[in-house]
């Protein structure tokens, strides 16, 4: 790994804080991160896992119907309690 240096305005420095503490880890982590999901080729073994994964439960019976789920739980008290 190779140690850089760079310089990010007060209100992008202050968001990463933010989002780091959320996450539970560093900014130079959420920075490597991002470089590398936007920089970095992505392998054939990484594509082919993801276009496998499209779709995987769309076949499925056994579970219930995702859009009846979200809007029972946007009717439920869930909302208000997270914003208290």
């Amino acid at each position: 790994m190779k140690r850089t240096q760079l310089y990010l305005s007060e209100d992008t420095w202050n968001y990463l804080h933010v989002r780091a503490r959320k996450q539970r880890t560093s900014i130079s982590e959420l920075v490597r991160l991002a470089v590398r999901d936007k920089y970095e080729p992505m392998s054939a073994d990484r594509r082919e896992a993801m276009e496998a994964f499209v779709g995987l439960r769309r076949d499925r019976k056994d579970l219930p119907d995702s859009t009846v789920y979200i809007r029972k739980l946007r009717k439920g008290e869930r909302l208000r309690r997270l914003t208290r």
